[in-house]
């Protein structure tokens, strides 16, 4: 046990100094964990313990720790092999207990690994070992003599040459099991090695998509994540070769000074091509393959990263709560479908309307829309970016012109709506509309509260990523949903409004608690205190302890229960409130907001016994209580006429969304049918690494037109204001 606990302690020393963090950091994060503790408590409700660390600190920790315990593992596993086999040594044993990457580990086990027949072992079969072994001592005597002496009939060994290339295979598999000189190739062909891609089939290449890959070539140090990707799609669709190239004559020399003892042996021109075929054969093709894994691994990594700040931008992109919303899922032949949906969600009419060929009933269409907004009362209009957006948004625009009423419009990216509609959870919620009708209400309810409508669809199907489809799913799928959940989690649930898609992801519920609380609720009526939740099935002592505080009750008999302030606090914030003169009654009034500001933080932690992080975030509850961090992004650009791509002009000066963020750049929505690209190059005058470090999702920027290419639709801009 002791022994468990010192190497635990190790890992945690580690990645301490890794990361930059206190050790006490580290150990107090690992031991809540195992305490059974979520990622979004352990970062919302133990911040003594954490040093306040975020949730992505808090997963990064819990990345190296797993890695780091792979790795341990894999070193007991590789010690057992090699000792069973009796040829584990001290300093091969010091050399695993070192090793710091599960690759240099694979390459000290490689050479007693079982392998499956090859070269090598055939002619060690053939009794021909120990004569490489000789080779190797590069003596003075006659190679041609001492290979006589392994000829055996019954071997299968007939002639010296064939004695002789047997060794040659012995020797190359040695050169090439070798953990030191693997190291160096590696290192070698990363740092001078180029990248090269070839046209393989242009005939399917049909868009010429790849075209500029059809000759190409890039350092492997330097070549940039999406470009891997690209090159990758490339040679899958059978369209591109891929290569690494690198100076073999310096990787032979290396091999050569290190292998060859005795240049003026006769063995040493044996062993030299035994070198080069061990080069050639089987390092040359083994290391590419490792560089080339390194190098997607990478591009995976950027491009899940990538996707998951898009994606946490478009989930956190403000409510605009409060309003009756008109929605249209835009359509041509099939019409476009309405939904009216109230300040709540709730679905007060569904209809369809034709102003757009071929049916084209534009008059009746005009009627029936003008009726709908003035029978509802609708203060804004949701329009879907999908087929027939721009046309629809052109009779939107023409419709709001007349009213006399303020009412606006928006586009709405209404990526993976048709995948909600179509969906299990959709037929579930509304059984008796079409797939349309239900797209619809989903892009109203996007507007009104983004997180609480995108939670219902697979994160994948957004909209928002690069490359998606050729990074490893599962390691996608796992950063997504950790998104997700720090998404919900950060913001809160008011449990008497949220679906069963939305609480799954409070920290400690799973699908079936969700599913419990909502029938609940649907049972016996609204919550009203925190603490009847203890009475849901499947929802213990525990799982409480992890939920409670991120689930919101707004109009209930306890005040305190709409705050993100954890019941365990409660009985301080009374007594804090108390000392004050005042009750839970006054939350987020001026009175009270006045009397919190000029409080002594230290001396109140240490009277109430509190930590002075947990004190400051209560005060801060006390004084927001319904505080949503949404609040503080963009709001969303709100219309009332639309722009053509004839209307551009160079230089001119528009506010647009941003839709999308890649590595060459952001893709801006100004109101034309196409999204226009800012390039990296023109996001800043200063030079940006990436664009995430400039925008993001749902960012409202200002932007100018850098040029126009009507043919093929496409609007360059620019963040770079003329001087």
């Amino acid at each position: 046990m002791n022994e468990i606990l010192s190497k635990q302690d190790e890992l945690a020393k580690r990645i301490a100094k890794e990361q930059g963090i206190a050790y006490k950091q580290v150990h107090n994060v690992m031991s809540m964990v195992n305490e059974g503790n979520t990622v979004p408590f352990i970062a919302r409700y133990r911040k003594e313990q954490t040093g306040s660390l975020d949730e992505v600190q808090i997963r990064d920790i819990l990345d190296r720790w797993h890695y780091l315990q792979s790795l341990a593992q894999r070193k007991e596993e590789i010690l057992r092999s090699i000792s069973e086999q009796g040829k584990l040594t001290d300093e091969l044993s010091e050399q695993i207990n070192k090793a710091v990457k599960l690759q240099e580990l694979e390459d000290l086990y490689r050479p007693y690994k079982q392998k499956r027949r090859t070269k090598a072992t055939v002619a060690k079969e053939r009794g021909l070992e120990p004569f490489a072994d000789w080779l190797l001592t590069f003596s003075k005597e006659s190679v041609e003599e001492k290979a006589q002496g392994f000829v055996s009939e019954e071997k299968g060994v007939n002639t010296v040459e064939e004695a002789i290339v047997g060794a040659k295979d012995i020797i190359a598999e040695r050169v090439s099991d070798d953990a030191e000189s693997r190291k160096w190739i590696r290192k070698e062909t990363f740092k001078s090695g180029v990248v090269t891609s070839s046209v393989k089939d242009a005939d399917k290449d049909e868009k010429k998509v790849y075209e500029m890959y059809y000759e190409y070539e890039e350092p492997a140090g330097k070549i940039v994540p999406h470009r891997i990707l690209a090159l990758n799609r490339g040679e899958k669709d059978d369209i591109l070769r891929i290569s690494i190239k690198v100076n073999s004559d310096t990787i032979l020399n290396y091999l050569t000074r290190k292998w060859i003892l005795k240049t003026y042996s006769p063995a040493a021109p044996v062993v030299r091509e035994a070198i080069e075929d061990a080069y050639k054969r089987l390092i040359q093709p083994s290391i590419e393959r490792e560089i080339r894994n390194e190098l997607t691994e990478k591009g995976e990594e950027q491009a899940i990263h990538i996707f998951a700040e898009n994606l946490r931008k478009l989930l956190l992109q403000p409510p605009l709560r409060g309003r009756v919303v008109l929605a249209v899922d835009p359509a041509y032949r099939t019409g476009c479908k309405l939904a009216v949906i109230d300040e709540t969600g709730k679905v007060l009419k569904i209809d369809v309307i034709y102003p757009h060929p071929p049916v084209a009933k534009r008059r009746e269409a005009h009627e029936k829309f003008v009726a709908i907004l003035e029978e509802y009362s609708v203060q804004m209009v949701a329009i879907g970016n999908g087929t027939a957006s721009r046309e629809t948004e052109q009779f939107v625009a023409d419709i709001l012109k007349e009213s006399k009423r303020d009412i606006f419009y928006l586009i709405v990216n209404e990526a993976g709506a048709s995948v909600y509609s179509a969906s299990d959870l959709a037929r579930e919620e509304f059984p008796h509309l079409q797939v349309e009708e239900r797209s619809a209400v989903s892009i109203g309810r996007r507007l009104q509260d983004p997180l609480a409508e995108l939670v219902k669809i697979d994160p994948k199907s957004v909209g928002v990523g690069q490359y998606q489809h050729d990074v490893s799913q599962k390691r996608l799928s796992e950063s997504l949903h950790f998104v997700v959940e720090t998404a919900v989690n950060q913001v809160g649930v008011n449990v008497n409004t949220a679906s069963i898609s939305l609480l799954q992801y409070v920290s400690g519920l799973t699908k079936t608690t969700a599913g419990n609380i909502v029938k609940k609720r649907e049972e016996e009526g609204k919550f009203t205190n925190r603490n009847e939740l203890k009475k849901i099935p499947r929802l213990g002592s525990k799982t409480y302890e992890q939920a409670i505080g991120f689930l919101r009750i707004i109009d209930g008999t306890e005040p305190l229960d709409r705050t993100g302030i954890h019941p365990e606090n409660y009985q301080v914030v009374k007594q804090l409130l108390r000392s004050l003169g005042f009750t839970s009654e006054d939350l987020g009034s001026e009175h009270l907001r006045a009397s919190l500001s000029g409080l002594n933080i230290v001396r109140l932690a240490q009277e109430l016994s509190i930590g002075e992080i947990t004190l400051k975030d209560i005060i801060e509850a006390l004084v927001r209580p319904e505080r949503d961090p949404r609040d503080e992004m963009d709001a969303p650009l709100l219309k009332k006429d639309v722009l053509k791509l004839e209307d551009l002009k160079p230089g001119m000066e528009l506010q647009g969304t941003v839709r999308n963020v890649v590595d060459f750049g952001a893709f801006v929505d100004i109101g034309v049918k196409q999204d226009g690209l800012v390039h990296i190059s023109k996001l800043k005058k200063q030079f940006v690494k990436h664009p995430l470090d400039v925008v993001s999702v749902g960012d409202v920027v200002t932007v100018w037109v850098d040029s126009i290419d009507k043919q093929k639709g496409r609007v360059s801009l620019t963040m770079l204001e003329a001087e």
